[in-house]
């Protein structure tokens, strides 16, 4: 059984079973909902996962709606009944396991930012790096 919870705790969830898959996904509509270059997911049967809190509802587009804690903002879950009927989509950041669901893809790689194939060539820091 996994586990996950939002940045503040006020939403959390437990899934049990394997995903369908685990992925990053390279949307604008995921850039655009999380603010990031791309987001991590795993989709579940909905009957697998129980959630705790109520999180709020955004319709990002004509069939999709996207889940998330009203009150610090983490993205949680990402449901579309025509693609996905059935399932439900976690965001894998949201893990208390990090290690849990390695991605296993790239998905949406058409929209990809436009520097995301160079970003294994970027310098690595483990921590923030000093200052001027």
């Amino acid at each position: 059984m996994l586990s996950g919870q939002c940045q503040c705790g006020a939403i959390r969830y437990t899934v049990e079973g394997d995903p369908a898959y685990s992925a990053l996904c390279h949307c604008g509509d995921c850039r655009a909902s999380a603010g990031a270059p791309m987001v991590g997911w795993a989709l579940f049967p909905e009957d697998k996962v129980i959630i705790s809190g109520e999180p709020v509802s955004y319709r990002s587009s004509e069939n999709a709606v996207r889940q998330f804690c009203g009150t610090c903002g983490t993205g949680l879950f990402y449901r579309n009944p025509v693609i996905f009927p059935g399932g439900i989509d976690i965001q894998t950041a949201t893990l208390d396991d990090q290690d849990a669901l390695p991605p296993q893809a790239h998905i949406q790689w058409a929209e990809a930012a436009p520097w995301a194939k160079a970003m294994q060539d970027l310098p690595r820091f483990d921590r923030y790096p000093e200052g001027p």
